[in-house]
């Protein structure tokens, strides 16, 4: 369970990070990696479930901002104490299981809503090898942006209670 002042640590700290992501995701042109916008993807999605009632951009980066803290949670209550190393590594571990589950199961099926299938790992694309690299990139700088923060402000593993 995590106590009331380490959930708002978290949520704040999750807030920092997705900020963090999404600068990481605009500017990485600069290493020669596509720019990806997360908010963009999930907009054009929901505008292609609900064409009647078009979605503006803000939709698509709160639901990316909500994604980025809900993940902070769940590493609070669920992964801290069972992943190894200091906030370096962990968020090294955390970036990379994050950029498997983005390339295996979310990307999937953002881009099918969306209408522009990318593939598992981005393969129906122009260059996957790229797009894995800027995934990474981005949640990297997710990790290890959220440990800091979440060393910094206090934040221990959630308790697991006995059942």
């Amino acid at each position: 369970m995590i106590n009331s002042s380490d959930f708002w640590r978290t949520v704040i700290s999750g807030f920092i990070a997705t900020f963090v992501m999404s600068m990481a995701g605009f500017l990485q042109s600069g290493l020669g990696l596509p720019v990806i916008d997360v908010g963009y993807f999930l907009t054009e999605s929901f505008n292609l479930a609900h064409e009647a009632d078009p979605y503006t951009i803000l939709w698509g980066n709160a639901a990316f901002y909500m994604f980025g803290i809900i993940l902070s949670l769940i590493w609070v209550a669920m992964l801290q104490k069972r992943i190894p190393g200091n906030w370096f590594i962990q968020g090294v571990i955390f970036g990379v299981l994050i950029t498997l589950l983005a390339g295996l199961v979310v990307s999937p099926l953002v881009s099918l809503a969306a209408g522009e299938p990318f593939g598992v790992f981005y393969t129906d694309t122009w260059f996957p090898g790229l797009i894995i690299m800027a995934g990474l990139s981005m949640h990297l700088a997710y990790g290890i942006v959220l440990m800091i923060c979440l060393k910094y402000a206090g934040v221990k593993p959630a308790n697991r209670k006995a059942m």
